[in-house]
């Protein structure tokens, strides 16, 4: 890799501004001072310094959010605000993206990450990845909705859903429960809940796979993924 595109994708600024830190003699490959930009570096191996400072090379970042209600899954948006707008630009350099989506007025775990590979091995229907999720519903969720749950429910474009695994967890007019699907079509949850007369008024993603959402974390905030975590990811690839 080359030794300015390196720095400019760990923050170090643009390549004008690399090649500012260059000339000034501030960086350092294996204690020596080197100011040819196009220099081919060994980002594993290498021992790389700016301003006697090492830097610490990523190729991959593995974030965790809890989406705020208002904010869209996306990467960029001319009108709404993103999660990718609620990271600080030391992570927006990776030029992440959502894996999956949330509705904009859905909460919960947003899993953030620029390793396409792992993105799609988590989206992918073959992989059966379970996403559970908590939601009141207007209505009193009875016995037989988790039988047609289980059964998987046609939904308004004549779609049959996978089965789905739903539990009522507070009954009453506006229900509680827990449900369980392995799919991710467009509005999905709250189309299930259609389909048997009943509406979504609150809906809240709390785990993807093994990936379960950080109770610490306050809604727009987010963090890197723990060591158990990453082994789950990487597990998928």
């Amino acid at each position: 890799m080359r030794l300015d595109k390196l720095l400019a994708n760990m923050g170090f600024g643009s390549r004008k501004d690399v090649k500012a830190l260059l000339k000034k003699k501030l960086v350092t490959v294996n204690d020596t001072v080197v100011k040819d930009g196009s220099s081919h570096i060994n980002p594993d191996m290498d021992l790389i310094e700016v301003n006697n400072e090492r830097v610490q090379y990523e190729k991959y970042i593995y974030i965790m959010m809890n989406k705020p209600p208002g904010v869209i899954s996306a990467t960029v948006d001319d009108r709404e605000k993103t999660v990718i707008d609620l990271l600080g630009e030391d992570l927006q350099i990776f030029k992440p993206f959502p894996v999956g989506r949330l509705d904009k007025d859905t909460e919960g775990l947003m899993f953030i990450t620029n390793d396409g590979e792992l993105a799609h091995q988590l989206v992918s229907p073959k992989k059966n990845i379970v996403k559970t999720y908590f939601a009141r519903i207007s209505g009193r969720v009875t016995e037989e909705d988790i039988g047609k749950f289980a059964d998987g429910v046609v939904l308004d474009d004549g779609y049959k859903s996978k089965p789905a695994d739903l539990a009522i967890l507070n009954r009453g007019e506006i229900s509680e429960i827990e449900v369980k699907i392995t799919e991710g079509k467009y509005h999905q949850v709250k189309r299930m809940f259609e389909a048997v007369g009943k509406k979504v008024v609150y809906l809240k993603r709390e785990s993807m796979g093994e990936l379960v959402l950080d109770e610490n974390l306050q809604l727009g905030t987010y963090r890197r993924l723990n060591e158990n975590e990453l082994k789950y990811c990487f597990s998928l690839k």
